[in-house]
């Protein structure tokens, strides 16, 4: 198990524990973490799974393929260290993770 560190835009922060391979979406999900909508399932058609990764963590979260790049841009409030969480899968580099959901998804 990894832990990933869930924030809302308020600052309140959830702590849970991730399987390895699954996505830091699906973990969300599995967790009932709000902000995290995942309208498409985690078919990276939407952008509703929109999270901030500490930039400390970035790099490790993998490269951004042309889709996400795409679905980032009908989100809204996009910054540099902006992902879709279901195209972030979790490994062992990830523990301790924190990510941030924007104020809204839509």
């Amino acid at each position: 198990m990894v832990k990933i560190i869930y924030a809302d835009h308020s600052g309140t922060e959830r702590e849970v524990d991730a399987n390895v391979g699954e996505s830091v979406m699906e973990a969300a999900v599995r967790n009932n973490i709000p902000g995290i909508d995942a309208d498409c399932g985690g078919a990276c058609a939407c952008a509703t799974c929109h999270v901030y990764v500490d930039p400390e963590f970035l790099p490790k979260t993998g490269e951004q393929e042309a889709m996400e790049q795409s679905m980032l841009d009908f989100a809204d409030g996009v910054q540099e260290n902006s992902r879709l969480s279901c195209q972030i899968s979790v490994s062992a580099e990830l523990e301790g993770m924190k990510v941030t959901t924007p104020e809204s998804q839509h």
